[in-house]
């Protein structure tokens, strides 16, 4: 049999097998991975290389897409790496042997993470020395992570190397890295072919190769049918019809591609038509594929700082009152206060609470919008990651945005079990620092993977800080971080005594680097006081504070309001601001407190 590359660069392009881990995900029931099917259910990996055979391919692609130690530990299957990997090439070898034709066996290797490299350099050695023909590099989006993986598998093989990413139909990868880009980067590399594979469907595969073709590169397409939909329990796909992937084969073809195929959900029928459309010589449709569009970030809007970002800057001591979100479907009550706070002079801006005690409330992002609108008062919405996706709060915040909020801050959240739904768990695409991060990125015209978006905002990230933390080591080195993901301001912790805030920042080597507002509470019992020392986590009522308030016995509350006047004074000496936890149900009684 000729070599790969030599049949790559000759004659009619290599057809490729199909969608292998999905046909086998739903012919074998209870895998907790697809590669374990080559332990499990051997005779039905074979029988579906053989289905592509029969199909018509040329190439086969082993079932090992995530068999690395790395994502086989996540099932408990690290210990059977060795034989997963080998049982996958001798059953594609199998297959090729009933089918009696001459075809390669690509060595599949999706992404491990960054960092990755040596793991996959492990997978390789195993795929090559059982016979693989060639290695499929695929399914990738991090450019970086692509090119780790390729040097990777150069130190252990001399193979050849198709070198894929996915695409959407813009031609952009999760990560940015746009389809010309990656072509730049990838001609300069040792691999036989580059392209794209999975993503969006064939025609966000076409895009992308029409901003790789070019200068000779050898190209390669083997994209999913289209987007994948749930169906009760069972993944679905599109009906593309056998003649839709002819015409893609054919397109593909004229754009330079040299192996065709297909990924998640294409069948044996659709690679039966690519294999039919490239033997019958099919002409490309007249119609150019579209290429991928380019996107140019509108210029950052002149826009005059927010009221907190002027205070901060003219150094005016900052007072902020913290609110919490109604329970109900009515903004009215909380307005009404908000702007009673304006009215008073005492404060320059308030904050919203993000379903605090983690129960649900009215949003705190829209409540805040309503407030700034109708109450004529800056706003500090807090924001938590816990109940939104990465899409998710991208789209809250960008919507906030339009409605002139500029302030977040970012907080971790109380966790689930605290809230009224301690069943359903948390989120947490990303952490808090990864929101500053993402908020950042807006600001400079992308999104959190480093796409284009269509017109940059200009949000003040603040973070929140605890000096009160049981692990004021870790604290520090999450409050570094935070700064360094872009953070403007900060907001303390709710302290009772400033000494914990002055020890902080002896620990931290100095004075924050950022404005800073130290959390103030007027608690108004001796009652209150002991539970939440005790049942709140991240605060601290220091027994000192805990014995006033018992010396003082009916006049408790006056005690709250004392202990609150002397942490402000205290905080002009350290801080730029407070703010200040309106008392339970009576937003207003700040005011008499202040």
């Amino acid at each position: 049999m000729a070599s790969f590359e030599s049949r790559l660069n000759t004659g009619l392009p290599l057809v490729a097998d199909g969608g292998l881990g999905v046909v086998l995900s739903a012919a074998v029931p209870g895998l907790r991975t697809p590669e374990e099917a080559n332990l499990r259910a051997p005779e039905a990996v074979t029988a579906v290389h053989l289905s592509f055979i029969n199909a018509g391919a040329d190439l086969i692609e082993t079932n090992t897409f995530g068999a690395n130690r790395r994502k086989l530990a996540q099932h408990f299957l690290e210990e059977d790496l060795e034989r997963i990997n080998s049982a996958a090439v001798k059953l594609a070898r199998d297959a090729r042997e009933i089918s009696g034709r001459e075809v390669f066996i690509g060595g599949s290797i999706g992404p491990v993470g960054r960092d990755g490299g040596e793991a996959t350099a492990e997978q390789a050695r195993i795929l090559e020395g059982r016979g693989a023909d060639v290695f499929m590099l695929e399914t990738f989006y991090d450019l970086d992570e692509l090119e780790e993986a390729i040097a990777a598998v150069r130190s252990v093989s001399a193979l050849p190397i198709v070198a894929l990413m996915s695409f959407d139909s813009d031609a952009v990868t999760m990560a940015g890295v746009g389809a010309r880009d990656a072509a730049a980067r990838l001609r300069r590399l040792d691999v036989a072919a580059f392209g794209a594979n999975h993503g969006r469907g064939p025609a966000a595969a076409l895009a992308a190769l029409a901003e790789m073709s070019g200068d000779g590169a050898v190209l390669a397409a083997l994209p999913n049918v289209g987007l994948a939909t749930m169906a009760g329990a069972r993944i679905s796909f599109p009906h593309a019809t056998p003649e839709y992937f002819g015409d893609f084969a054919a397109d593909a073809r004229a754009l330079g591609a040299r192996l065709i195929g297909g990924c998640c959900g294409t069948t044996p029928a659709q690679i039966a038509a690519i294999r039919h459309a490239i033997d019958e010589d099919r002409p490309a449709r007249a119609s150019s594929p579209a290429r991928g569009r380019t996107v140019v970030a509108a210029p950052p809007a002149v826009e005059e700082p927010t009221e907190l970002a002027r205070l901060f800057a003219a150094r005016e001591f900052v007072v902020s009152v913290q609110l919490d979100p109604p329970l109900g479907g009515s903004v009215a009550g909380l307005i009404d206060a908000a702007r009673s706070i304006r009215e008073s002079g005492k404060a320059h801006v308030v904050d919203v609470n993000d379903n605090p005690r983690a129960r649900a409330r009215m949003s705190g992002l829209i409540a805040s919008a309503a407030i700034q609108r109708d109450a004529e008062i800056e706003v500090i919405p807090h924001l938590t990651p816990r109940d939104s996706t990465i899409a998710g709060l991208e789209s809250l915040l960008l919507g906030s945005h339009a409605e002139g909020l500029r302030n977040v801050l970012a907080v971790t959240g109380d966790a689930p079990e605290a809230g009224d739904y301690p069943g359903t768990g948390s989120v947490y695409d990303v952490d808090a620092i990864g929101l500053v991060e993402l908020m950042t990125r807006l600001n400079e015209g992308t999104d959190f993977h480093g796409r284009a978006i269509d017109a940059p905002t200009s949000f003040f990230p603040g973070v929140a800080v605890n000096p009160t933390a049981d692990d004021l080591e870790l604290e520090i080195d999450r409050f570094h971080r935070k700064v360094a993901a872009g953070a403007r301001f900060a907001m303390t912790q709710i302290l009772f005594d400033i000494e914990f805030f002055d020890r902080f920042f002896d620990r931290f080597g100095g004075p924050s680097p950022i404005p800073l507002l130290v959390g103030v509470w007027p608690i108004r019992s001796l009652e209150l006081a002991v539970r939440v020392h005790n049942e709140t986590p991240g605060i601290v009522v220091p027994e000192n504070v805990q014995e006033r308030y018992r010396s003082a016995g009916a006049n408790a509350a006056h005690v709250g309001t004392e202990l609150v006047h002397e942490l402000i004074d205290r905080a002009r000496e350290v801080a730029a601001g407070v703010y200040v936890v309106a008392p339970f149900r009576r937003p207003l009684g700040v005011l008499d407190v202040l």
